[in-house]
């Protein structure tokens, strides 16, 4: 049972830090370049990014579940690695979560304040200043929830077999 949840842990780390670099270094940079508007580009990374974040969720609380057992099994030192692991991947879901719930609602409802396409709309629009006012800071928390779980997949790394999670000294 053991090696099931060292795999379902490091399954849900794969698939969301994974994901997370496809989308930031492959999804968008193309869509940005392929498609004939940037309007047209958003509407895809958007609702990308709104199923890659309900996906991040999944693992997430996945990975949190998965933890439980092997935290109960070890010892004092690995039981610090492990909390230390849900706390990182707690930060991920808070920064996932405000994205989701904050900032892409509000993005949203600027768009559609500033007539559909932000870039259409003039400069000193207060709708479209917003958006970009927003737009940043969500490119803030999503890189931050992937260098969160990068450092989580590190720490798994070093993990050892035995019970305690600790590499052998």
């Amino acid at each position: 049972m053991t090696v099931f949840f060292r795999v379902l842990r490091l399954l849900t780390m794969v698939v969301w830090v994974g994901g997370l670099v496809f989308f930031a270094f492959v999804l968008a940079p193309i869509a940005f370049h392929v498609l004939p508007s940037k309007h047209e580009a958003g509407t895809v990374v958007g609702a990308t990014l709104r199923i890659l974040n309900e996906l991040g969720h999944a693992c997430g609380f996945t990975f949190l579940f998965a933890t439980i057992r092997p935290w109960l099994r070890a010892g004092a030192r690995g039981r610090r690695i492990f909390v230390t692991q849900m706390l990182l991947v707690v930060l991920m879901l808070a920064a996932t979560m405000v994205v989701q719930v904050s900032i892409v609602p509000a993005m949203e409802r600027d768009r559609l304040a500033a007539g559909g396409d932000v870039d259409e709309a003039a400069p000193d629009n207060p709708d479209r200043l917003d958006f970009e006012r927003l737009h940043p800071l969500s490119e803030k928390l999503e890189g931050s929830a992937l260098f969160l779980g990068l450092a989580v997949v590190v720490m798994m790394g070093f993990e050892d077999s035995n019970t305690d999670g600790l590499p052998p000294a």
